[in-house]
């Protein structure tokens, strides 16, 4: 898939306020400064899409973008460390599980992993729900570009290991890195593949 165009739409709290749920959507959602908002970026090929910071919590609301007038690209906030009140983090669990839950036209989660550490409590126990909820998800290992291929490998057999504890299967997984752009087509072409079979059913109700 190519990118050509990408629109911000809304930003909100409220599900009964997103876009009307007719066309495909895929939301992206990790830790706290996992770099979720600089791989939107380099998905859609542009560095001032998505707000990018240092500091932990940017991204506060729902936000919906519109790619290519098909499919929107939904940036939730991240869950975890953030500087902000017990009373904001609860409402922040609140409208990312309603909108997990009852936004019809989701298609994906994408969970974005820090490649640099081992599994950790908050991550799993987050799939775990999704799992249990049935919503589907694939995994995202992020930075991957700042350790080496024998560090990588190690964190992904930990992993594997972990989730074998629990899964039958790991879960589909990509490789990403926002400085080399690795992993960047293969999950558009993902999202693509989900798309087609998402406008085939819709063509054949």
């Amino acid at each position: 898939m190519k990118i050509s165009s990408a629109e911000f739409i809304c930003s909100n709290t409220d599900i009964s306020k997103c876009p009307a749920p007719d066309k495909p959507e895929f939301a992206f959602i990790g830790r706290s400064n996992v770099g979720k908002s600089s791989l939107i970026n380099v998905l859609t090929d542009n560095s001032k899409l998505a707000k990018t910071s240092s500091k932990p919590g940017k991204t506060q609301l729902i936000n919906h973008f519109l790619i290519n007038n098909e499919w929107y690209l939904v940036d939730l906030p991240g869950y975890g460390y953030a500087k902000t009140s017990k009373s904001n983090r609860r409402k922040w669990h609140s409208f990312i599980n309603d909108y997990l839950l009852h936004r019809p036209n989701l298609q994906g989660v994408f969970v974005l992993i820090d490649s640099r550490i081992p599994p950790q409590p908050i991550d799993l126990e987050f799939m775990q729900w999704l799992g249990k909820k049935r919503i589907p998800f694939v995994m995202v290992f992020t930075k991957i570009d700042k350790l080496s291929s024998n560090e990588l490998n190690k964190n992904l057999k930990k992993y594997k290991q972990r989730l074998a504890q629990e899964w039958n299967a790991f879960p589909k997984y990509f490789l990403s890195s926002t400085v080399s752009k690795l992993g960047k087509d293969e999950i558009l072409d993902f999202i693509d593949q989900v798309n087609q079979s998402y406008f085939e059913s819709i063509k054949n109700q």
